[in-house]
């Protein structure tokens, strides 16, 4: 929480500073620091309240609050981004018309592909067979559960690492645009855009990086062997304890490099398909809005699906009584 105010106050003031060069100075006329510093403090604490305003909804709505709150602000943007890419396309094609209706057609079902992807990988589980050994209570043996399974998501990260490498890569840039007259600062503009191949590959870097970061937060393999062992569960063939550590973290490393390598190139695609079809740059990224949209859709499902089925326990618990 603490580094998301470090990271959003240095982001506000390069920000700031960089649109304020791009329309020529005339965005802030006051242009000390001072003038810098009191709107990042006004912009910093706007993603306080943020940060709050998603830890209330997550405690007390549905699903994650700030993966909520990205998510409007995606879904808010896609009118605005359909009618520049109507006015481009469309408006004005004369003869190019045709062409331009085939392109549109291409690029939906690209779309459409990516969304069955995101789908297919957000769903996509692989389950671990879990069998119970007898447990003896005096005289008595209870037979333990069969045919269970312990579910392990290909992408247990999520959209997490698609965010996070967004923000760390536009740090830099962000920064840099303070100091546009260094030849430092030049290289990592031009270097660390999404659209430059070196851009490029360290976004993938960072996808990949920060998903086997997120995943191992999310799934605890020591944990898991710990409470399968305490409830005399084990896994056919392996022995409970370290053995079934190691066995899980195996398997979670296997299918979190299938996840990363999907969520790098869902993000990256994408980018270089928009720029072949000279789309405008509000619609470059269409990648990155779609896993996040589509992975969050589909986590307040699950959790709506919840919420609706323990009411419905509720009621008929009440009704039995």
């Amino acid at each position: 929480r603490y580094f998301t105010i470090i990271l959003a106050f240095i982001q506000s003031i390069g920000m700031s500073y960089g649109f304020n060069n791009i329309a020529g100075g005339q965005l802030i006329t006051d242009q000390s620091w001072t003038t810098y510093l009191f709107i990042a403090t006004v912009l910093t604490a706007g993603t306080a309240f943020l940060l709050w305003l998603g830890e209330q909804i997550t405690a007390n709505g549905v699903g994650n609050g700030i993966s909520m709150i990205i998510f409007a602000g995606l879904v808010a943007a896609i009118p605005n981004v359909a009618n520049q890419i109507y006015l481009q396309q469309f408006q004005n094609a004369g003869d190019q018309l045709f062409m331009h209706i085939i392109k549109m057609v291409l690029i939906g079902l690209v779309i459409l592909a990516i969304v069955v992807g995101v789908i297919y990988i957000q769903q996509a589980v692989r389950k671990i067979p879990i069998q119970y050994a007898k447990a003896v209570s005096g005289n008595n043996q209870y037979q333990g559960a069969k045919n269970t399974h312990l579910p392990l998501k290909v992408n247990s990260a999520g959209v997490i690492p698609v965010i996070f490498a967004s923000a760390f890569l536009m740090t830099p840039r962000t920064i840099a645009q303070l100091f546009p007259d260094s030849s430092v600062s030049k290289w990592i503009i031009a270097n660390l855009d999404f659209a430059h191949p070196f851009g490029m590959t360290l976004y993938v870097g960072l996808i990949v990086a920060f998903t086997y970061f997120y995943a191992f937060i999310q799934v605890n393999p020591e944990q898991m062997a710990e409470n399968l062992k305490k409830q005399n569960g084990y896994v056919p063939g392996i022995r409970p304890g370290k053995s079934t550590e190691q066995y899980v973290t195996k398997i979670l490393y296997r299918l979190t490099f299938i996840g990363a390598i999907f969520l790098g190139a869902i993000s990256i695609l994408p980018l270089v398909f928009t720029k072949i079809a000279t789309l405008p740059p509000s619609a470059q990224i269409g990648g990155t809005s779609l896993l996040i949209i589509v992975g969050v859709a589909l986590e307040t499902m699950k959790t709506l699906e919840s919420q609706l089925v323990k009411r419905h326990y509720k009621g008929f618990i009440k009704k039995v009584n």
